[in-house]
């Protein structure tokens, strides 16, 4: 099957959505930093995993809204799903082995129809959603059982037009992560466990999802990638403890390793007048003497009396 990847066979549970998130962005480590690469969660259980991987692939992080279609007092088991756009994937074989009616159906998907709609209001409030096409478009949840909601996100996402679709998550069914790998570019399910029992059974922590959450979630992913923070991220590659980095981006010093490695390839976003300029490419003049910056000692102690003159 065309990019089907499965990590792991045996792990103890994930401690909650956030370290699942951290176990599967190591196991998508292959996407890290890629141009045009985007993160898109469902929510809402799927956005605290998304989180961590956006975070640490360095992509921007937006949500696919997507409503599961439960059984008639089944909830939880999935009989379809809705996606953004409009789109109805079914999952037939349960519809006809239940028997399930026209009618439940269409009460179904009236409700969630409704819910999907508040939930694209709720989550991003004003902002539009990210454009993705021509992007590489990594679908994140936080389980993958029947693959009903995946697949509704799946052809939903198509309608936008990106050039490859990946799925990852934390946890599958063996069965689903090898039928979906056909149906997309790429799959990534850490952990894949025979037999598939009910999914909080992997976490320890496994609350509900909070709409506040989620709301939370993106707009500090949208922070993480916002001009006034890209100055941050210099220092974090150079050496990220917390002693290095400051409220107030502007005031820091470009690190020279960084910009001459290609290390970080955000402009520089400080002012003018807060600038040093050096004379010659490493030499300084504030220590007295004309040191190169050569490593993370001398740069903490040249940013430190650079704050100082300030």
């Amino acid at each position: 099957m065309p990019g089907e990847r499965q990590v792991s066979e045996n792990m103890s549970r994930y401690q909650d959505r956030r370290h699942a998130g951290r176990v599967l962005a190591s196991a998508l480590r292959n996407y890290a930093r890629r141009s045009a690469l985007t993160v898109l969660a469902l929510p809402r259980g799927g956005v605290p995993v998304a989180y961590e991987v956006a975070r640490q692939l360095g992509a921007p992080l937006d949500v696919l809204v997507v409503r599961k279609l439960g059984v008639p007092g089944q909830e939880e088991l999935g009989m379809g799903a809705l996606a953004s756009g409009n789109v109805q994937v079914m999952n037939e074989e349960v519809v006809s082995a239940l028997g399930i009616s026209q009618s439940a159906v269409a009460a179904a998907v009236s409700e969630e129809s409704r819910e999907l709609a508040r939930r694209e209001r709720a989550y991003r409030g004003k902002r539009p959603p990210l454009d993705v096409s021509g992007r590489t478009v990594i679908l994140v949840d936080d389980r993958l059982a029947t693959g009903s909601t995946m697949r509704a996100a799946v052809a939903g996402l198509r309608q936008r037009g990106p050039e490859r679709i990946v799925v990852g998550v934390p946890i599958a069914a063996p069965s689903t992560c090898e039928e979906l790998a056909s149906e997309v570019d790429d799959i990534v399910c850490a952990v894949t466990p025979e037999p598939f029992h009910a999914v909080a059974l992997w976490y320890a922590d496994f609350p509900q999802t909070t709409d506040q959450e989620v709301r939370d979630l993106l707009e500090a992913a949208a922070r993480r990638r916002s001009p006034r923070s890209r100055g941050l991220r210099c220092q974090e590659h150079v050496n990220p403890t917390d002693d290095r980095k400051s409220r107030e981006p502007s005031f820091g010093v470009t690190c020279l390793d960084c910009h001459v490695n290609g290390h970080n390839l955000n402009s520089d976003i400080r002012p003018e007048e807060w600038r040093l300029h050096l004379q010659g490419m490493f030499n300084q003049q504030i220590h007295g003497s004309k040191r190169s910056l050569r490593s993370v000692e001398d740069f903490t102690e040249f940013e430190h009396r650079l704050l100082q003159r300030r």
